[in-house]
């Protein structure tokens, strides 16, 4: 966490991983605008090394990079680092949007973007990183409250009946909220890593959490599908 001190408020830093110049300088301009603290980084070398020392609230990664793979890139400053990761990339395909969130990115974002909903992005993951929730900790969210020490579930005051699973699957969703949980990761989670191709057992389980919470899938309160890549609970 960013320990700075400017007029009471705590200035968030930054750290924008990206080779292309122009990109790197429109956002650096972008985020010192909004009073962010940015730190630079062109090479996969540089941004190891940056986030070892720089104890950032939020990385900005591009993932082709000059030296090393993006993908790869994630996965060594996610042992280095519980920052969010947002990958900013002209990588479209569901595949390399997987990967990176199963590597453990937190939000992915294709080029060409609009720098607007960037910066939207920006200030959601560091609110939810600042918000997370402690272990054994009661969560509200609008009118659900979940108890995870207790596993009790209660929506507009009445408890709720969660199984194991519907439990698991809301627990995993409700404590990381925001964050995109692929398929692959949430059937990890809850089935283990030989159900990791079963994506039918998880869209089964999530019409039944949904039902639980009067969750309409239209117009959803609580659990919000990502098309071809996982959930994410909303913030």
């Amino acid at each position: 966490m960013c320990t700075d001190l400017k007029n009471e408020h705590v200035i968030k830093k930054i750290l924008i991983i990206e080779d292309e110049p122009q990109i790197r300088q429109f956002l650096r301009i972008s985020l010192e605008a909004q009073t962010y603290d940015v730190s630079l980084a062109v090479t996969a070398k540089e941004a190891i090394a940056f986030s070892e020392s720089l104890h950032c609230d939020l990385i900005i990664l591009d993932l082709g990079l000059p030296d090393r793979d993006g993908q790869d890139v994630i996965r060594i400053l996610r042992k280095q680092t519980q920052a969010p990761i947002i990958v900013l990339s002209v990588r479209a395909s569901e595949d390399e949007k997987v990967r990176a969130l199963d590597s453990g990115a937190n939000d992915y974002v294709t080029k060409p973007f609009g720098i607007s909903e960037l910066m939207a992005r920006v200030r959601a993951l560091i609110r939810i990183h600042d918000n997370q929730p402690r272990p054994h900790a009661i969560i509200h969210v609008d009118n659900l409250t979940v108890n995870t020490q207790t596993r009790e579930v209660w929506l507009d005051d009445h408890s709720i009946h969660l199984s194991r699973k519907e439990f698991a699957l809301l627990y995993e969703l409700i404590a990381t909220p925001g964050r995109i949980l692929t398929h692959q990761q949430l059937l990890k989670q809850i089935w283990g890593e030989h159900f990791m191709t079963e994506t039918h057992y998880l869209r089964i389980l999530v019409g039944h959490l949904r039902q639980k919470l009067n969750d309409d899938p239209m117009q959803p309160k609580f659990i919000i599908t990502v098309q071809g890549v996982g959930y994410r609970f909303k913030f």
